[in-house]
């Protein structure tokens, strides 16, 4: 983890939380991914550096925020922004079709596991404010999301921290690479319950 991140998020605290997230969340790249700031932030409550619950508070609230802004610029704008998007805006038509698809054979759940998967989660709200799906679905299903995903990390990196202070003390200097790693394994394993169950419920439709 960056050392100015740190700082940032240990000054700030809440207000840097929500801000960390909201910004991935409506399309804007921050120095590291919102796992990392969700799990240092979580860390950050063992020693009572901040608060568990308004730290879950902060996650959730700049995650559900973040992507409804996202999903409202594309309920109202969507068609338009795709037809006159300069070729330097990284928008994935493609993968929008394709993630629309699940969206719409699945409805509600579709929006809700596409928030769960890693590097889709932002094109799903995209998709779905093209689609113009319901807002009430849509808010439903993200703050359902929210808590899972945002809240997830938090605890992750809650209940890790012993096992990063013992490589913290014994290779200072790598944090960052460790931060990076264990949320590489995290995604792996997340993407990869998540083909399963979709895999099972696609199984159980065709019997």
């Amino acid at each position: 983890m960056p050392h100015e991140l740190v700082n940032f998020i240990t000054q700030y605290g809440y207000l840097a939380i929500f801000a960390l997230v909201f910004l991935q969340e409506i399309g804007i790249p921050t120095i590291v991914p919102n796992e990392l700031v969700l799990a240092f932030s979580g860390y950050l409550t063992v020693d009572g550096t901040l608060s568990l619950p308004l730290v879950f508070i902060a996650a959730i609230l700049g995650d559900f925020v973040g992507t409804t802004v996202l999903f409202s610029i594309f309920y109202f704008f969507g068609k338009k922004i795709l037809e006159k998007k300069p070729r330097w805006i990284p928008i994935n038509k493609e993968k929008i079709e394709r993630i629309g698809q699940i969206i719409t054979q699945k409805n509600k759940w579709g929006m809700f596991l596409c928030r769960l998967i890693p590097f889709i989660r932002g094109y799903a709200s995209v998709a779905a404010g093209i689609l113009q799906l319901k807002p009430r679905v849509f808010l439903t299903m993200v703050a359902l999301s929210a808590v899972i995903w945002s809240g997830g990390y938090v605890l992750i990196g809650k209940l890790s921290y012993k096992s990063w202070n013992i490589i913290l003390l014994k290779f200072p200097g790598i944090s960052t690479w460790i931060y990076i790693t264990i949320a590489v394994i995290i995604v792996i394993f997340s993407v990869k319950y998540l083909i399963k169950q979709l895999t099972k419920t696609k199984k159980l439709k065709n019997a």
